[in-house]
């Protein structure tokens, strides 16, 4: 088996799937990318056995079949070649690869490509087409809350939800909860799965503008394919908590105030709070917010003040700023509106004035008990 392939192009695709191998592999052959060629069309895989990425490339070849090649020696060559023409040829009998370049050759063994585990299909599962910025918008606004407790594997990723009325996505540590909806993506049928946090960061990194990104899901596995990739990947099995239990209906204290305003105030504040609780106060009076924040074990304290839009009872409300960082971090619009009840109940963040009138986001953060 042998073939000739641009050095800067394989390596461009050899990239765009390296973020699935990991170090600790419990099959020695998943630390090799397994190459496969068909009718001069190689496709590249690299797989940690829960998630699967290919990717598929033209090359100059008059024959068929597959080996499994080191993916660490490869990609340091490669890294290190200038654009050329490299011509790999592979020897059938003892898996011997070797690499001839413009002023050398390298030489490697490799595995039977045969021993490569095979990714799972999708038979008779859901599909849905969907636009990747689209998904790439959800995971950034999701990822950041999803938890990392072993303990509890189905809020470690991010609840998929699709139905002929719209699209959500939702994540939650417990902590704080984002909810991410789309009406202007419809699904033929109803359906859900929770995606794990590795895939979500590989397709993150992958997906590049409006491109349509086909969704086949079933009960245990997922697929995404765009452009020359196909990300296969397990689910994370278990039923997702009844987020929409936990949001508060009833929040007739409403606090409008500028985002970034808000957000620079909080993360200088911050610096003055405790380092384990990060805790900081919002106490809301009229038309004045006062954001403070204080260590007692370093006598450390800070307060600021800023103008807002309040309409409630003036209230005192203890928040953990990490999580409001986060937060203000990843709403876009100018201005946010606070709704609140009362300080023992959960706020909720939400954009003032949304962009897009497809888009819902709501962001839940549950407050602290302030040390009076």
């Amino acid at each position: 088996m042998n073939f000739i392939v641009s050095s800067n192009l394989l390596l461009r695709h050899l990239q765009s799937i390296s973020g699935v191998l990991t170090t600790n592999n419990s099959l020695p052959i998943l630390d090799n990318f397994l190459f496969e060629i068909n009718d001069g069309q190689l496709v590249v895989s690299a797989s940690d056995v829960e998630t699967t990425m290919k990717t598929s490339l033209t090359v100059d070849a008059n024959e068929s079949g597959k080996i499994a090649i080191p993916a660490k020696l490869l990609l340091d060559i490669l890294k290190n070649l200038p654009e050329q023409p490299c011509t790999f040829l592979v020897d059938n009998s003892n898996f011997g690869v070797e690499i001839s370049y413009d002023n050398g050759k390298s030489k490697m063994v490799g595995f039977n490509g045969d021993d490569y585990p095979k990714s799972p299909e999708i038979i008779d599962g859901n599909s849905v087409k969907i636009s990747a910025d689209i998904i790439s918008k959800a995971i950034n606004k999701t990822i950041f809350a999803t938890g990392n407790d072993e303990l509890r594997p189905v809020m470690s990723g991010v609840y998929c939800q699709f139905s002929p009325a719209e699209i959500i996505f939702v994540a939650t540590d417990a902590h704080k909860l984002v909810r991410y909806k789309r009406t202007d993506i419809i699904s033929t049928s109803n359906g859900a799965f929770i995606l794990p946090k590795k895939p979500l960061n590989l397709l993150k990194s992958n997906l590049r503008g409006d491109e349509e990104v086909m969704v086949e899901f079933n009960d245990s596995n997922a697929v995404f394919t765009f452009n020359d990739i196909v990300l296969t990947c397990r689910l994370v099995d278990g039923k997702y908590p009844n987020y929409e239990a936990v949001i508060p209906k009833e929040n007739p204290n409403v606090l409008t105030i500028d985002r970034q305003q808000l957000l620079s105030s909080i993360k200088r504040v911050s610096i003055f709070s405790n380092k384990s609780t990060h805790q900081i106060k919002l106490q809301i009076a009229g038309s004045e917010l006062s954001i403070s924040a204080e260590d007692l074990d370093f006598s450390n304290e800070s307060k600021e003040r800023l103008t807002c839009n309040y309409d409630g009872d003036d209230m005192e409300i203890g928040f953990n700023a990490r999580f409001l960082m986060e937060m203000l971090s990843n709403i876009d619009s100018s201005e946010v509106k606070i709704q609140m009840s009362v300080p023992s109940r959960a706020g909720l963040l939400v954009p003032s004035n949304g962009d897009n009138e497809h888009e819902d986001i709501l962001m839940l953060v549950m407050p602290v008990m302030l040390n009076r």
